[in-house]
């Protein structure tokens, strides 16, 4: 297998910590690959026709795209039971969900400083979107916090994640105040080998 890769990706993160968490590292060829929304690689979008990474090329089938439908997949290739079962199952799913949202929202903030030109950007814009991330951030805090601090599943790797990618492209908002519960449990997962080994690149 082949998957198009980008190391600050937050999405190909889930995957890779994934790989590293289910000892299938080794069966994956990565495949960097260098595109923006602006100029999507030609290659991606024969696999991805979104042109977004993460995109798993098969031997066996098409390529599959987005790192949900990705993940789900090398979740039940090795069996490891990191989507649960029964309603665990749909708290996982629903968790995931939450992470993916504000890894959407973190993005929009980037994108809209680093892709629109300066006359064409809206600061309303950027801050409706780091409300979307307090919020669900809070709720992690609260409503999910027990969940977090169990087994671990994907619903934790997508949250840990998230949340390293809100560190890396928007540290100075300052997410963990007010939030001392999920930040403590932040800085335990993040010291799990396989965070570790997926930290995207400074500078």
């Amino acid at each position: 297998m082949k998957l198009a890769y980008s190391a600050t990706s937050p999405y190909v993160r889930k995957v890779m910590v994934l790989l590293h968490e289910t000892g299938q590292l080794d069966d994956v060829a990565l495949t960097e690959i260098a595109t923006t929304p602006m100029a999507p690689s030609a290659p991606l979008v024969s696999q991805n026709p979104l042109g977004k990474v993460p995109a798993l090329e098969r031997d066996e089938g098409p390529a599959l795209f987005d790192s949900r439908v990705i993940c789900a997949f090398l979740d039940d290739r090795a069996q490891a039971g990191l989507y649960g079962k029964g309603a665990r199952h749909w708290e996982i799913r629903t968790l995931e969900a939450t992470a993916d949202g504000i890894l959407d929202a973190a993005l929009l903030m980037v994108y809209e400083t680093r892709l629109r030109d300066e006359d064409e950007r809206s600061e309303a814009w950027v801050e409706a979107q780091w409300a979307k991330i307090a919020q669900a951030v809070a709720a992690l805090n609260t409503r999910w916090i027990s969940h977090l601090s169990g087994t671990l599943d994907m619903g934790q790797i997508a949250v840990g994640c998230a949340l390293g990618y809100v560190d890396f492209r928007h540290d100075a908002r300052g997410w963990r105040k007010g939030n001392e519960a999920l930040a403590d449990w932040y800085k335990t997962f993040d010291s799990r080998p396989s965070m570790q080994a997926t930290a995207p690149p400074q500078g």
